[in-house]
């Protein structure tokens, strides 16, 4: 592993930039993916109104392009940015005009369901719990489908939250695994929750045979918001993916990732 294409700064919720360079020179890399959260559309769980990358791109492109004379890292100027169905045509206006180095799509919220929580889901039956997992489903084949990004962020996310965690069923992982074949979307193997309740990469190893079967690879993205993720997280992907042929790892991103 040489290039962690997903992690956080202060630009969103992460750490300072400096110390994630060093730490991700610490962890032996040759590229750093920087993806902070952006957020072009409104939403009812105020994740819009508490990342502003939005509007504070260009300023965080001066502090990489700053950083890229200190470091011999690759540093990507790079987004994670939520896909909300009905939003494309802004959300493609938006990213034609900042013009990362490539983009995460990522699901946190469809519709009244917030993924990145469980407060809302204690008292919900199995059945409603079931129907908030198949509605994510439902959002990360709209989003590969949309082709407005060049990875999907944690393709299983509601595997973090412990009320919606065995409610993803193997008909769902059919579903991504066949849109993705027929994408250029890539997934990644995130390490977001590898040393949380989780305890596990995304997505889930145990269906990872759905996705050799459609020939699909994947890079690899610790999703460290702190120095000491990175430095945690990097060597366990390493592990997984070092020593599993199931994982096919993408050695070339996209031609405008180059």
């Amino acid at each position: 592993m040489q290039t962690d294409i997903h992690s956080h700064t202060t630009y969103s919720d992460g750490s300072d930039l400096d110390a994630m360079i060093t730490a991700a020179e610490q962890a032996g890399l040759s590229a750093l993916g920087l993806t902070d959260h952006c957020i072009v559309t409104e939403d009812d769980f105020g994740r819009r109104a508490k990342y502003d990358l939005v509007e504070t791109y260009q300023q965080r492109r001066k502090a990489i392009d700053a950083a890229r004379d200190t470091t011999d890292l690759r540093l990507y100027d790079a987004a994670e940015v939520s896909y909300v169905e009905g939003t494309e045509s802004r959300i493609a206006s938006f990213l034609d005009t900042a013009d990362f180095a490539y983009t995460i799509g990522s699901v946190h919220f469809a519709d009244q369901y917030d993924y990145t929580s469980g407060t809302q889901y204690g008292t919900a039956s199995a059945t409603q719990r079931r129907r908030a997992v198949e509605r994510y489903y439902d959002a990360v084949v709209a989003l590969i489908e949309s082709e407005l990004f060049d990875v999907v962020g944690h393709l299983d996310l509601p595997e973090r939250v412990p009320a919606l965690r065995r409610h993803t069923t193997r008909d769902d992982y059919d579903r991504v695994a066949r849109a993705l074949g027929d994408s250029k979307t890539i997934p990644e193997v995130n390490a977001g929750r590898v040393h949380g309740s989780l305890g596990r990469v995304h997505p889930d190893p145990a269906v990872l045979d759905l996705f050799t079967e459609y020939g699909i690879q994947f890079v690899l993205g610790s999703d460290s918001h702190t120095p000491a993720e990175l430095s945690q997280r990097v060597p366990q992907l390493r592990a997984v993916t070092g020593t599993s042929d199931r994982y096919p790892v993408s050695e070339v991103l996209r031609d405008n990732q180059q």
